[in-house]
């Protein structure tokens, strides 16, 4: 049995809707309130599982108004859960602030673990897992994505970067000119139809990428330095 007056933090398919686990389902039915990164994305899970819980918006531009509400619903004892577009929450998505400020509040915050492509795309790239760095998304600035690359490209870990289909060839180009012609693997629209992984050296897939189509978010990983 779940606990009420508490925060539930959802993971949820990355793109198979099949993929969400029995008990998020059961926490998502069960919940109060379902705060969302986009309840339009939302809505389509909810959709798939008959779920009819109330679906309010959470994001970092409204944390202030929706924290408030939050806390509100709490102080009756009731259940909050978080959900992203996509995925765990909080992993390159909204909801840090929010968990802090609901800890520091007093109240307890509960992970409904599940699907992430961080851990999806490790588990299929053939790199090695043992140890990783994940970054997120590098910014846009070009003087502080070389810098991101130097830093972790000199650990001893696999390191992984989420990256756009607008970047993605250019993230390639910036590996080979900064850490060198080392392993990569780019895994794309994973559980979806069109899930792809492409493996081999970076030269080779910045040649390869450089002459097809692209499409879908990427996830980039680099293998550690030899």
């Amino acid at each position: 049995m779940e606990k009420t007056n508490a925060l539930y933090v959802v993971a949820t398919p990355i793109g198979n809707l099949e993929d969400i686990t029995y008990r998020a389902v059961s926490v998502l039915k069960t919940a109060d309130t379902v705060f969302s990164e986009d309840t339009r994305q939302s809505k389509k899970l909810f959709d798939r599982y008959q779920i009819t819980t109330l679906l309010k918006s959470y994001r970092d531009q409204n944390h202030d108004r929706a924290l408030q509400e939050i806390l509100d619903i709490l102080r009756q004892s009731k259940t909050i859960a978080l959900v992203s577009d996509s995925g765990t929450p909080l992993i390159s998505d909204p909801g840090y602030k929010l968990v802090r400020s609901v800890i520091n509040a007093g109240y307890s915050v509960i992970p409904i673990p599940g699907p992430s492509a961080v851990t999806a795309s490790l588990s299929a790239s053939g790199l090695p897992t043992d140890k990783f760095s994940f970054v997120g998304f590098l910014p846009k600035s070009q003087g502080k994505r070389t810098e991101i690359l130097k830093e972790f490209g000199k650990l001893d870990s696999t390191l992984v970067i989420y990256e756009s289909p607008f970047r993605v060839v250019k993230l390639l180009q910036e590996i080979l000119d900064t850490l060198g012609d080392r392993e990569v693997c780019l895994a794309c629209e994973i559980t979806k139809m069109f899930e792809k992984f492409e493996r081999g050296r970076v030269s080779e897939l910045l040649h390869k990428m450089s002459t097809q189509k692209i499409r879908g978010e990427y996830t980039v990983l680099i293998s550690k330095m030899l």
